[in-house]
């Protein structure tokens, strides 16, 4: 165990979030997502997609350049709406317009362009966020 690390980053999802560089994307998925779908590599963190977000955040700083820093998966009326004010909140990201909100089908699409995939066990519709990986030492970026 190492000091200062959130207890559920483990050692291989430390390595990949280290192995990703500037403009690469994480999906972090609720256990109703196709994870295995895109080819990417897959790790199981056993949390609700806002916990493994805000654990992520305290070491993968945002992207803030051009282009939405996270993207959400529009809901369906009535659904989606707490796990995703979560999720939003567990970003931390500076302003609103750093999200960006598009269908369910596009959504899959993008989601074969993932560096890799983060699958929880949130089981709340719509528990899913493509994170986009910043540049080290940007302090606006830093979460927690």
């Amino acid at each position: 165990m190492l000091t200062g690390i959130d207890p559920l980053l483990s050692g291989d999802l430390l390595r990949l979030l280290d192995h990703m560089g500037h403009d690469d994307t994480l999906l972090v998925a609720d256990a109703h997502y196709p994870s295995y779908r895109s080819g990417a590599p897959v790790i199981d963190l056993p949390v609700t997609s806002p916990e493994a977000v805000r654990a992520i955040r305290t070491v993968l700083p945002l992207d803030l350049y051009a282009g939405p820093s996270a993207t959400l998966m529009n809901p369906e009326p009535g659904t989606g709406e707490e796990v995703q004010k979560q999720l939003k909140e567990a970003i931390a990201a500076p302003s609103e317009d750093r999200f960006e909100w598009i269908d369910r089908f596009a959504f899959y699409e993008r989601a074969g362009s993932m560096f890799a995939v983060i699958r929880t066990t949130e089981v709340r519709k719509y528990g899913c966020i493509m994170i986009r990986k910043g540049v080290v030492g940007d302090e606006e970026s830093r979460g927690a």
